[in-house]
């Protein structure tokens, strides 16, 4: 049996999350269009017969953190990259150029002196393509894969090779099942519905608010066997941010609330309900950890 630590790091939106939600069958994180979807580094795990893959997710790297809350975001992805890995997988997205905010990427990836696979991804797009502008990376790489995140496409092969290079297990698994095997390592349950509302309202508001926001789970209680309560705060910079959130007679607000209990009734079979609150805090991007 084999078990390692595989350090998935990108820009943002080259689909780092779609892959591990995809390749781990269940959702570990929250994905959308934008960029600052994963905040924090999410460690999941992927298992089968020949032993575990512990995930590392980062958070996208930007090229100019030029707000309190991108400067975070990169401090929290280097900080993952100081932990015990194994392997580095380096995820480019071919329909995007090689810029500023690759090079910085690349740069931190080549000094992390570990196996490294070079992931290719989103190969189910043809265009606009500039494949040509990382293919000569290959040589810098001990393994290249091109896949689609999205569709599927070509994971088998990159799993094969992740095995290759992982350590056999020495004594107790890090990994932790217990009762009820979860392939999330470090999300508790308030975190991974305050992930699971924010990822709503990121795909149902204008581009300028997501950034503006953040969500936080105050209460899950059952409140019967199949009834679980819900009690959650959104909180936004301004009062101009807290009236789009709201929407024109709650109407934002309602069908976040709808989107989130629709999922997380499908993923439990057990109906939820949300109580959504919105709140005007200028200061809560201070208070990221």
């Amino acid at each position: 049996m084999k078990e390692g630590t595989v350090l998935i790091i990108g820009r943002p939106n080259v689909g780092k999350s779609t892959f591990l939600n995809n390749l781990i069958g269940q959702k570990v994180a929250i994905t959308s269009p934008k960029p600052q979807t994963t905040r924090f580094p999410i460690r999941a795990v992927y298992k089968d017969q020949r032993g575990n893959i512990i995930f590392v997710d980062t958070p996208g790297v930007f090229g100019k953190a030029e707000d309190l809350l991108s400067r975070q975001i990169n401090k929290k992805t280097l900080e993952s990259i100081q932990e015990d890995i194994d392997l580095v997988l380096y995820m480019v997205d071919h329909t995007r150029r090689r810029d500023f905010e690759e090079a910085k990427v690349l740069g931190i990836v080549r000094k992390i002196e570990k196996p490294k696979i070079l992931v290719i991804n989103k190969i189910d797009k043809t265009t606009p393509s500039y494949l040509a502008q990382y293919k000569f990376l290959e040589k810098e790489f001990d393994r290249v894969h091109m896949i689609s995140a999205l569709k599927g496409k070509h994971i088998k092969p990159l799993i094969d090779d992740i095995f290759k290079f992982l350590p056999e297990k020495k004594g107790e698994s890090e990994v932790d099942f217990h009762e009820k095997p979860t392939p999330i390592l470090n999300i508790d349950s308030k975190t991974y519905v305050a992930e699971l509302i924010r990822e709503k309202l990121f795909l149902l508001t204008r581009d300028e608010v997501p950034y503006t926001v953040n969500v936080e789970v105050e209460e899950i209680t059952p409140r019967s066997e199949n009834l679980t309560y819900v009690k959650a705060k959104i909180i936004t910079t301004a009062d101009r941010y807290k009236k789009m959130l709201i929407g024109k007679g709650g109407k934002m607000i309602k069908e976040i609330g709808r989107l989130a209990r629709k999922e997380l009734e499908l993923m439990s079979n057990k109906k939820f309900y949300l109580d959504l609150e919105v709140i005007t805090d200028p200061h809560w991007q201070e208070r990221i950890e």
